[in-house]
């Protein structure tokens, strides 16, 4: 027997042993590409989209006052909700009031205003708000602007009604419509 024969016999052990390791890891590694006859799945998905939604209260009073004072309150809570999942979504609230009645009497919508006041949001979306000068025609008093996916906006505006001096005593009512698109 020879002595060289043994250690190439046990080199070549060696060299089979690192070479079927090496494989193995192929094998197991993530990310290896796989051979071109290996089964794959195709794996899709759909994200849902809503609509875009404004909620506000059914009613709201502003408390009472003398002719010649202001009469002031918040109505409560109002907000947007967009639900569209856009990459880039924009809306705009607007307000308009009618004439507050009471029988025969009236008040000007005109003798309104409506400011928004502190808005929270969630989600992405930029908000800015206006305070106007209510009347019979729709004016902007929100803007989302810069929104990703879904997104929402909440706030507590406070509407203010000037009584004119000549008021008749009663209860005067009124409609404010706010709407989004």
């Amino acid at each position: 027997m020879s002595s060289g024969g043994i250690p190439g016999a046990i080199m070549r052990t060696r060299s089979l042993s690192v070479a079927a390791a090496a494989a193995i890891l192929a094998l197991v590694q993530p990310g290896i590409a796989t051979a071109n006859g290996d089964p794959s799945t195709t794996v899709t998905f759909t994200v849902t989209t809503g609509a875009l939604s404004l909620s506000v209260p059914a009613s709201a009073s502003l408390g009472s006052g003398a002719p010649g004072t202001t009469i002031s309150a918040p109505i409560g809570a109002c907000t947007v909700t967009d639900d569209r999942a856009l990459l880039s979504a924009s809306w705009t609230v607007t307000a308009a009031e009618t004439d507050f009645a009471n029988g025969s009497s009236t008040i000007p919508a005109t003798n309104a205003t409506y400011s928004p006041g502190t808005v929270t949001t969630t989600g992405t979306i930029t908000v800015t708000t206006t305070n106007v000068t209510l009347s019979n025609s729709a004016q902007t008093v929100l803007t989302g602007s810069a929104g990703v996916g879904d997104n929402t906006a909440s706030w507590d505006p406070t509407v203010a009604v000037n009584v004119p001096a000549g008021a008749v005593g009663g209860t005067y009512t009124g409609t404010l419509t706010q709407s989004v698109a």
